[in-house]
This record gives structure tokens, sequence and C-alpha cells, in this order.
């Protein structure tokens, strides 16, 4: 069953000064007559706007979650390892992920993380292996990361830094393998069963800030006009967005085609995090060689984009897998996004981001 999306927010009170301001006064002095005339009388002003900050918030997404049950609320986010090689595409639901970030792997080729929260499809997929750097790009969210196959350092890593783990080598259920593709490009996953065997983990906490009305966030305030977006990862992973102002978001391609998903859905984005990142070789799996992304512990540059403008932006995150990524404008603030979907694209350094 598909949960459509919503979020959690904030109370507002609004004050009506302006009423106080125009009632009599009580310690006038009553010998002093006042003349009145009906026409005079004052019309009344204009309404306040109606608040737009949802009174219950889907934390990832901001979106209103007010039709949501408490027990949806308090379920865990699943942090779930998705292909993205060209075998592997259209991928299976993928749209439904509050989040999603692209890592780059072997061969220059790149790998999603997909976070589910406000939507659990009933299928999702293909699932591939993890990689040193996932338990630092989910660790905040505090729920389990979802994966087939890793090497058995990087397994005993994840369970040391407390990360929960779920996985098809391990002897998790809820995996199957879908009909018309070939190994390995065929594992899917039933969500409903993972989140059955995710333990005591719970709802995860936001993960930045989201304005309410849209044209309060950073990018909207700050930002700049732009209407697309240009990656190179590598020479296997060209990665792109288009503004659409009909649907007002952000939508994806690969190698300048559509990038659609198993329903025919093209993927898109309210808001694009670009981060610019290190790249280092992890040897301490006991077996190849794997390119990891650099972010315990480190900082850099990138750009924010939500709607149709972006601003350039720092990022860091502290040592623990748990720490938040934090993100900053020139100016050391903390950036607020637009409610909707994210997808975070982790940019190697030798890389190249074209914004126009």
């Amino acid at each position: 069953m598909i949960r459509r999306p919503s979020v959690r927010a904030a109370l507002a009170a609004v004050v009506m000064l302006g009423l106080a301001a125009c009632a009599p006064s009580s310690t006038q002095d009553p010998s002093v007559m006042l003349s009145y005339s009906p026409g005079a009388q004052r019309a009344a002003g204009p309404s306040a706007p109606a608040d737009p900050t949802p009174e219950v918030a889907w934390p990832l997404t901001g979106l209103d979650a007010s039709g949501a049950s408490e027990e949806a609320l308090a379920q865990p986010a699943l942090a779930i390892k998705i292909e993205n090689s060209e075998d592997a595409r259209p991928q299976e639901n993928l749209q439904y992920a509050d989040v999603v970030y692209e890592e780059y792997v072997e061969a220059g080729i790149s790998r999603l993380v997909a976070v589910y929260h406000s939507n659990f499809p009933e299928s999702v997929g293909p699932v591939r292996s993890m990689r040193p750097m996932d338990k630092n790009i989910m660790g905040s969210y505090l729920g389990p990361l979802v994966f087939s196959g890793a090497q058995p350092g990087f397994i005993s890593q994840n369970r040391s830094a407390g990360i929960f783990q779920i996985s098809q080598d391990l002897g998790d259920y809820g995996f199957y393998r879908k009909s018309g593709r070939s190994a390995p490009h065929n594992l899917h996953a039933y969500p409903e069963d993972l989140l059955e065997q995710s333990g005591d983990t719970t709802t995860p906490p936001a993960q930045w800030a989201f304005a309410y009305p849209d044209a309060g966030a950073t990018a909207q305030v700050q930002g700049r006009d732009v209407s697309s977006v240009a990656i190179i990862m590598s020479g296997w992973a060209h990665p792109g967005w288009n503004w659409d102002a009909n649907s007002g978001t952000w939508l994806r391609t690969e190698w300048d085609a559509p990038h659609v998903t198993m329903d025919g859905t093209q993927l898109y984005a309210t808001n694009i995090v670009i981060m610019r990142v290190d790249i280092t070789y992890n040897r301490s799996g006991g077996g190849a060689s794997v390119p990891e992304t650099m972010l315990a512990g480190r900082s850099g540059s990138g750009t924010l984009i939500s709607g149709s403008k972006a601003v350039d932006i720092t990022w860091s995150k502290g040592s623990s897998v748990t720490d938040k990524i934090i993100y900053k404008t020139a100016d050391g603030k903390e950036v607020s996004l637009m409610a909707g979907n994210t997808w975070v694209e982790l940019i190697p350094n030798s890389g190249s981001v074209t914004i126009n």
C-alpha cells in the first residue's frame, strides 16, 4: 500500500495588535466630547493570511502529515541501496523515496541510497550491495540500512558503529528475484517485510529545516535563477536535472534522456543538494579496494537548489555516523528547504557540475 506524502511542523499565533490600537482609551477625560460620524467609521482590516505551516509534518519532506496515523509517523526510515547502472534502469518505485543520495562507486558508475519514510510502496529495487560510506550517509536517520551483499569487513564496521542492517545475505526476508532481468540486477524487496525486521529503530529526526511558505526557503530568498544542472561524476555517470515550471519540480535525466521508473514516471525533486566530496579507496573490507566518499569529520562546498533558484553553500559532518550533515550559507546560517522530496548529489571533486 502506498502512503501519500505529507510532513511535521510548527504552530503559530497571530496577535491582533492593530485592533488593540483602535480601541478607545479607558483613561480618556470624560469631559472631552468626541465628535462622531457614522460615515467616518473605519472599515475592518483584511484578515491575516492563513499560516501555511502544517500542524503535523513528515520529518524528511516537511509535507503535511495530519492524515497520517501515529503508527505511521513512528515508523523508521528505510535506507535502501538501489542500483543505478544501465542494466538496473528503470528502477521500481524510486519516486516514492523522501530523500535519495547518489554516490560514486567502482568503475565510476553511481549507486543510490534511497530513504523511504512517508511512502512505502509495495516493492522497490533493484537492491544492491553496501559500501563503506553508506553508514555516514544514512546513520543520522537512525533506521535500518537495507542491502544485498558487502565485504565482511564493511558489515563488521557497520555493526560496530551501531548501524542496524537488513540484508538478504544475512538471512533476512522480504527479498525476491523479479522476472525479466538477469542477476544481479533483478533483486527487489518488499518494504513492509523490511519494516517488520527493523527492531527498535524509530522515526527519523529532521535532517534540515523547511520554510513555510516556500518563498522563505534559503535558495528562494538568496539564490539566482537556474533552469538546468549537468553533472559529470565520471566517464560512466552523467546525471542531470531540468527545471519544469508546470510541475514546479526538477526532472531527472541520465545521459540527457529522461530517467524514468518501471511505471514510466520521470524521477523528480523539489530540492537538489550538490556536495563536492573527496574520494579515497578503502581496502579494509577484506576484499577488493572500493571508492569511499569521505563524509565523517569532513567539510566542503556545494550548491542548494530549491524551486528554480540556486545558492552556494558549505557542508560539514561530525565524526559520528549519527551526526547530521549541516548545510550553511556563506554568512554561516543554516539553510532551509522547500517542503518536498530531496536528492543529494555526492559529486567527486574530480567531476564537474554545470548549473545554468
